[in-house]
């Protein structure tokens, strides 16, 4: 699937933005704060679109 692609993308380049914030000393946090925000907006749908192709078994 394309799109679940390219949000593994951006999570990855997000996560590599928000250690470049991080690791250049004081910045800023408001910046900071919408980085993580939005990469854990990604990790959800990420998840959401991972069981959407994986099958319910019940046993």
């Amino acid at each position: 699937m394309a799109r679940l692609g390219i949000l593994r993308v951006e999570h990855r380049d997000l996560d590599t933005a928000i250690m470049a914030l991080v690791n250049g000393g004081p910045g800023d946090q408001i910046q900071l704060a919408r980085f993580k925000k939005r990469k854990l907006r990604l990790r959800d749908e990420i998840a959401a679109l991972e069981d959407q192709l994986i099958p319910d078994i019940i046993a």
